[in-house]
């Protein structure tokens, strides 16, 4: 497979109206940024022909939304004045790549992660710009639309909601959501500071990352990660579900249950002494789980983690139903 780059340049937001906003304004990022991920992440789409919207179509979409979506078009930094991390709304752009491809999409899809996939999505690594875009034409008329975004600007909630505002301004249809945009508002520090829970040694990590300290290596020195593709047919979830909620007023969810035999399985292979605490951790959309609640629109990271615990021995020898519910009642916790 050859894979020609057409161009690649930068998409700036559209303001239809001829109010540009200022330009030298910038949000400090909250405390739900700032404990997330320091990386860019992908979301890969293939579309099968016919693909009747052209680039040019999806461009000029994408310089629409961006004028609700600023910091997707801004940069990340640091306040000059104090050293907070921020967002800067300068209007710089989206990296925006053309490509093409000598082959039909059918000898490249579906398959496991090589180095032909990632050719089809911009670099993660040294980054400039918060967000990229790469569309990949294939001789069959497919089209691979690749997004790549910085997760201290949006968890993927907020991110899907951007996808979907920008489809909907490229079909030349009404933005929805427009996105709530108050993380300064919300979330803003308490002056002076008042530490009523030790959330680092509950809820987060330690070593948390900066902007300047970690994240983006591409020198050799991340952590080796495995891949595995699994396909669970419906029928064997079921059965899962039947046999993990025998006994219960309301049936387990089927991640729940398909979380809870993973755990399982993956705990045995691993040969762990049946005294050791294994866990895992759970990403949770917290806006409906806030107090007040926070609107579904709301534009930045709002993930709330679980941690189900279990020594090695119990998880294995007791029943699914056991994983399961420990899985259960850790989200449960986050109401």
């Amino acid at each position: 497979m050859k894979i020609t780059i057409e161009s690649s340049r930068l998409v700036k937001p559209n303001y239809n109206n001829g109010n540009a906003p200022s330009t030298n304004h910038h949000f400090r990022l909250s405390a739900f940024d700032k404990i997330t991920y320091n990386i860019h992440f992908t979301n890969i789409y293939t579309f099968n022909p016919p693909t009747l919207i052209s680039n040019i179509a999806i461009e000029e979409g994408l310089s629409k939304v961006l004028a609700e979506y600023r910091e997707f078009a801004g940069r990340l930094g640091e306040d000059p004045d104090n050293g907070n991390s921020v967002i800067f709304l300068n209007d710089q752009g989206v990296r925006f790549i053309e490509t093409t491809v000598d082959s039909k999409l059918e000898h490249v899809l579906p398959s496991k992660p090589t180095k032909e996939i990632e050719s089809m999505y911009p670099s993660l690594y040294n980054v400039g710009e918060v967000a990229q875009v790469q569309l990949t034409r294939f001789t069959c008329g497919s089209l691979v639309l690749a997004f790549t975004s910085h997760h201290f600007v949006a968890d993927g909630h907020s991110t899907s909601n951007f996808l979907v505002a920008w489809g909907l301004a490229t079909r030349g249809i009404a933005i929805d959501p427009i996105p709530l945009r108050t993380r300064d508002i919300l979330f803003k520090p308490r002056e002076p500071p008042v530490i009523q829970y030790d959330h680092h040694k509950t809820e987060y990590m330690k070593n948390q990352c900066t902007i300047k300290t970690c994240g983006n290596k591409s020198n050799g020195e991340e952590e080796e990660i495995v891949t595995h593709k699994v396909h669970f047919t419906i029928n064997f979830i079921n059965k899962l579900r039947a046999k993990a909620s025998a006994g219960v007023p309301k049936p387990y969810s089927r991640f729940a249950t398909t979380l809870g035999h993973l755990w399982r399985v993956i705990t045995k292979a691993r040969g762990l002494d049946g005294d050791e605490t294994t866990q895992i951790r759970i990403s949770v959309n917290g806006r409906m789980r806030m107090d007040p609640k926070v609107p579904n629109k709301y534009y930045g990271n709002l993930v709330l983690w679980a941690f189900p615990r279990s020594k090695v021995r119990d998880l294995i020898n007791r029943p699914l139903s056991y994983a399961v519910e420990l899985i259960h009642d850790a989200v449960a916790k986050l109401l």
